[in-house]
């Protein structure tokens, strides 16, 4: 018998967005079986002073309910809340910040105590995904019969808005929740130093809207070849190679598609005519730009933070049947054979040109049934898997 009768997930990313967020797809999996409420991003005073473009402001100033009801295909029951406004405390000092975090805390549980009563939700599983710092005073206070930390970057080079104070937080709160599940290999090998109760659940792929574009390009063929990105370009970025890669493959257009956080990119790249900056889309509209690639990029540069990473866009690529050149920023043993890694901006245009020639049939459906292997549905199979390893969250009924 379950010991849970219920999932919240209180989560640091936004239930909606300009692209696929690991919390959001496997809480929808995971609705299939159990009750899910996901707590919204945390938004605060200064994101409905500034005008923050996402933020539900209906919702969170209690005009519209602030509750919804997510229909899924498979029929399960997901919620929606989004909590009330926040004070912005991120910038504050340690003691600042610490007095404040106690009020922020305590909007929080009442408010949430409140949704879980309508919601009869008595005795939950808490999944806290990559936010420890209201986490770790939220232990112990909605009745729950275990916490599991959903840890998927490193924490000490998330950036300003994560690090200033999650680092010191993060610390306590892997020791103190029942278990971690970490979304590489790498993470999982760094954070069980602190929690023996570590697991590797790796990223996955909405695949049925990935492999849309397969079926695209097979309508209608790229008429070009076009080497693409999807996602966020920031500092990850290594910008010699691409930069190199633009110059030395003037017949060759590569396309960036999301949200650009690196001024350096635009600055360097934005003079080749082969390069274009696409506005990033909601994740129903890609898959017709996937479909007009040859080949999917992930040229990281090689650091720690890169290390941890296993990224969404490898399999988002792969259902779509492209090829993919990487740099060896991680560890990706699992796609060994299926996709290409350079270290150099030489190497990396020439893995670019086998790339491009890369057409065969059958090294195209190797490529769509290894991300259907690592779809979003099996990795929520894996996650529950380890949910079924913490005595406290699930108990199997003993044979009388």
């Amino acid at each position: 018998m379950k010991q849970f009768d219920s999932i919240i997930c209180i989560s640091q990313t936004s239930w909606t967005g300009d692209f696929q967020k690991a919390a959001v797809q496997l809480m929808t999996e995971l609705s299939a079986r159990h009750r899910v409420l996901f707590v919204d991003y945390l938004y605060t005073v200064k994101d409905l002073v500034t005008g923050r473009k996402d933020m539900p402001i209906r919702e969170i100033m209690q005009l519209s309910n602030p509750l919804t009801k997510i229909a899924t295909e498979h029929g399960g029951e997901l919620y929606v809340w989004r909590p009330p406004l926040m004070l912005p405390i991120n910038w504050l000092s340690d003691k600042s910040h610490d007095q404040l975090l106690r009020w922020n805390t305590n909007r929080l549980i009442s408010s949430l105590q409140g949704v879980m009563k309508k919601l009869d939700m008595h005795r939950p599983l808490i999944i806290n995904a990559y936010n420890p710092v209201i986490g770790l005073p939220m232990l112990g206070k909605l009745n729950e019969c275990a916490t599991i930390y959903y840890c998927f970057d490193e924490i000490t080079t998330a950036g300003s808005w994560m690090s200033r104070h999650g680092y010191r937080y993060e610390e306590t709160f892997l020791q103190r929740v029942d278990a971690v599940i970490t979304t590489s290999e790498t993470l999982r090998q760094d954070k069980s130093a602190q929690q023996s109760q570590t697991f590797c659940v790796k990223n996955g792929v909405n695949f049925d809207l990935f492999n849309q574009a397969r079926q695209l390009a097979q309508q209608h063929p790229p008429e070009k070849p076009v080497v693409g990105y999807l996602g966020s370009a920031d500092n990850r970025i290594d910008i010699d190679i691409m930069e190199y890669c633009a110059r030395t493959m003037p017949d060759v257009d590569f396309q960036f598609i999301g949200e650009v956080h690196e001024p350096r990119l635009l600055d360097r790249l934005s003079v080749f005519p082969n390069v274009t900056f696409i506005p990033p889309r909601q994740p129903a509209d890609l898959p017709p730009l996937l479909a007009k690639l040859s080949v999917g990029i992930i040229p990281f540069v090689c650091n720690k933070h890169t290390y941890t990473i296993y990224p969404l866009k490898i399999n988002e690529y792969l259902a779509a049947g492209l090829p993919v050149v990487s740099t060896p920023f991680s560890i990706l043993d699992d796609f060994t054979g299926i996709i290409e890694l350079a270290d150099t901006p030489e190497r990396f245009a020439k893995a670019l040109r086998r790339a491009l020639a890369d057409t065969d049939e059958q090294r195209v459906q190797q490529r769509v049934d290894m991300a259907q292997a690592n779809s979003w549905k099996q990795r929520a199979n894996e996650f529950e898997s380890v949910i079924q390893r913490v005595p406290k969250a699930w108990r199997q009924e003993q044979p009388a």
